[in-house]
């Protein structure tokens, strides 16, 4: 008789240097106590954050598959081996939910494939997060990722995006890479029309949070830096 099948806990972690506890629940705590394997994007961020929130776990026990954008997918079905064997494996992405702009997401379709149960564990969400502190329609929103990094194809974008939300009501959500978040802003502002709201959240949950809605226009004369911090951009028309 073959043993019950272990399942699959989609781990969230912190979204910068926070205490783990000030922001995840007790039931996170309680998983990486009892989890040994692990897939990961990053071995050593990996164990900081296990070592952060149960610091008497022993650290030579752990095992790491790594997924990331150079994984290859045939690599995926194996990482779940453990599974079969009637052990939990757990998945933690470098920051925030496993699964949510993230490569665990190619690990738990692989998981329902093989009939492993995913067990999705509470955490701080940024997208979920800026919406909630946005102001905006909660109700009909889309995370669109990164935008084009050529200048006129970022533009052509961005009225897209502001188009697509006036005409479906739908708040439109996307992130830059971190050193260049004052480019992206100067482009929102200098695209968008004047009484486009756009709500920057930056570093959300650390103790510089910065979350503000404001039109185009009340931008222009509002001074921030978002060089190198995490942000994600929200515009509603």
């Amino acid at each position: 008789m073959e043993p019950a099948k272990g399942n699959l806990y989609l781990i969230p972690c912190t979204l910068g240097e926070t205490p783990p506890l000030e922001v995840l629940p007790l039931l996170v705590k309680k998983a990486v106590e009892e989890i040994d394997y692990y897939i990961v994007e990053h071995e050593k961020s990996a164990r900081r954050f296990i070592k952060n929130i149960v610091p008497r776990k022993s650290q030579p026990d752990l095992q790491f598959m790594l997924i990331n954008k150079y994984t290859d997918e045939s690599e995926i079905p194996d990482m779940l081996s453990p599974c079969h064997q009637g052990l939990d494996v757990g998945v933690i992405s470098d920051a925030g939910c496993p699964g949510i702009a993230d490569p665990g997401a190619n690990v738990v379709a692989e998981a329902h494939r093989q009939g492993i149960k995913v067990v999705p564990l509470v955490g701080p969400s940024s997208i979920l997060l800026a919406m909630m502190a946005s102001g905006f329609n909660g109700q009909n929103f889309a995370f669109n990722g990164y935008l084009p990094i050529d200048k006129r194809e970022r533009r052509k974008e961005i009225k897209r995006l502001e188009r697509l939300s006036e005409e479906a009501g739908q708040s439109q959500l996307f992130i830059e890479t971190p050193y260049r978040n004052n480019q992206m802003l100067e482009s929102i502002i200098s695209t968008v029309m004047g009484s486009t709201r756009i709500c920057v959240a930056c570093d959300i949950t650390l103790p510089t949070e910065f979350i503000a809605t404001l039109t185009a226009d009340e931008w222009k004369n509002k001074k921030v830096d978002l060089n190198k911090r995490p942000t994600l951009f929200i515009i509603q028309k």
